[in-house]
Parts: C-alpha cells; structure tokens; sequence
C-alpha cells in the first residue's frame, strides 16, 4: 500500500484517536502530523500485518504524550462546547465515550493512564496491544487501566456525578 493510500484510509480514525488522548483538536493533529512524518520516513522499512498496524499506534501515542509532556500541566474542559465536535457515531459506546461527563472525568486521568483507556475501550485493543503502544510491559498496560478504572469509580463514588 502506498503512504498516500494508507493517509487517506486512515488519517481520520488516527485523528480521532490522538483527540481522545490529547483533547484538544489542535494537539491531536500536531501529534498525527508528528507520528505521520515518522512514519513517512520510514515507510519503506516498516513490518507488515498486525506489526505494522502496532507500530503506527505506537507511534500516534507517542506523540501524543510527547504533546501532553511538553504541556506539563492537566487540562481542565475550558470549552465545553468543544465536546460537542467529539468524533460521535451511531454506536452507544462511542456516544457515552464522547459524553461530556466522561470526557471531564477521564481528562483528569494520568496521561498514560488516560491512553491506555482509551485504547482499551475506544480501539478495543488487547492489553498486549496497549503494552506495545505504551512502550511498557503488559503487566504495566493492565496497571494503567486498572488504576484509571478505580480512579474514576472513587470520583463517581465521591459524588461528583
């Protein structure tokens, strides 16, 4: 497959990927314009299969922590109107996942927290998967989710529904 191929068959969903993890649209493009150029470079050199479709999800998480290091600071939902341009369909789980609610809550995770999240429950990934995007172990993966998880039940459970 050619790079202009794979840009116009996958640039969207990479989009609403690094959205997700950054929430912001403009830290998620730089990030997807980061990880692209990456990839770009490399594009001959790079594995096939269920390899290739890990190592650009590495690299789209990559740079989109690199995005939420550089901010070194948490990000309160400033816009709430925002949320409403959330990458939405007609799925239920995409719709509570794009909530406002949700994204508040999950936006007060940890940043690699957060990203395992959302590559667990948004891109269904196994937790080998998410150990591979993180650059961590898979115990590590399944830390990261278990910990966001309890986090977010002691928030709900604390009252602030």
């Amino acid at each position: 497959m050619a790079f202009e191929d794979f840009f116009a068959a996958r640039n969207r969903r990479l989009l609403e990927l690094a959205w997700l993890i950054t929430r912001d649209p403009e830290d998620a493009r730089d990030a997807v314009q980061d990880a692209l150029a990456g990839l770009y470079r490399r594009w001959s050199l790079l594995p096939s299969g269920d390899e290739f479709e890990s190592y650009v999800h590495r690299s789209v998480v990559n740079a989109c922590l690199t995005v939420l290091r550089r901010r070194r600071r948490w990000l309160p939902v400033a816009a709430p109107e925002q949320l409403r341009a959330a990458p939405v369909s007609d799925d239920f789980t995409e719709q509570v996942g794009a909530s406002a609610h949700v994204w508040q809550l999950c936006g007060e995770l940890r940043p690699a927290q957060r990203a395992a999240v959302v590559l667990r429950f948004w891109s269904d990934a196994s937790y080998a998967e998410i150990a591979d995007a993180l650059g961590c172990t898979e115990s590590t993966a399944r830390s990261h989710v278990h910990r966001a998880i309890a986090a977010l039940r002691e928030r709900l459970a604390g009252g602030d529904e």
